[in-house]
């Protein structure tokens, strides 16, 4: 925990869709249970929920334009990015829903800073709608991660994990829904856990500690 007078654990989240894993961070920092702050909110998408979820808050939102490429940020989009999350002295980069592959500059900028959340337990099923592919391939047992963000596919060293049962009817529609309640729990669990200086990574094993 930072002591008293010490600037405050400052967070940056970027996000493509709905925001709820960001709302359920952004309450937690609220309500004192996570020790930081979200400094700011920023976009690909310009009618993305995310954006008003903040604004509700009381938190400062920007929509950035992606640039030309479909699934990353283009140079300049990639500099206002870092630009603004500059600005705001992010301490943490907290993904939630971004779409866009971070490419080696934004990871140097924040090296070690960047966080996200997977809806699998990795590294089973990584990349997209990882509970279809759980359902695909007959897993009992499945559920989400929180990971440090490197330069490969939900690749990082991972941070914290919930596991959720698959049951005989789910559909992905079920199954992603209690994959989704379960996000919401550890997410904002292991920001606090970062915030409170209670991460180190050795290697690429994460461990756990007290300040």
């Amino acid at each position: 925990m930072r002591m008293m007078g010490e600037r405050k654990f400052l967070i940056g989240v970027l996000g493509s869709g709905k925001g709820s894993n960001f709302a359920v961070v952004a309450d937690a920092c609220r309500a004192g249970t996570a020790p930081a702050e979200v400094a700011l909110v920023l976009s690909d998408v310009a009618d993305a929920g995310i954006l008003e979820q903040a604004r509700q808050r009381g938190i400062q939102a920007r929509f950035i334009p992606p640039g030309k490429f479909r699934t990353r940020l283009d140079e300049e989009a990639e500099q206002a990015y870092l630009e603004a999350l500059r600005a705001a002295r992010a301490d943490l980069v907290v993904l939630a829903g971004f779409m866009r592959v971070l490419k080696q500059r934004f990871l140097n900028a924040f090296a070690g800073r960047i966080i996200n959340i997977h809806p699998s337990l990795l590294p089973a099923f990584p990349g997209l709608e990882a509970w279809k592919q759980a359902l695909a391939h007959g897993a009992k047992v499945t559920g989400c991660t929180v990971h440090f963000v490197d330069a490969g596919v939900d690749s990082g060293p991972i941070i914290g994990q919930q596991a959720v049962p698959v049951l005989d009817d789910d559909t992905p529609e079920t199954l992603h829904q209690r994959i989704q309640a379960a996000e919401h729990e550890l997410y904002p669990r292991c920001v606090a856990a970062i915030a409170r200086g209670q991460i180190r990574v050795e290697g690429r094993r994460v461990v756990w500690g007290k300040t």
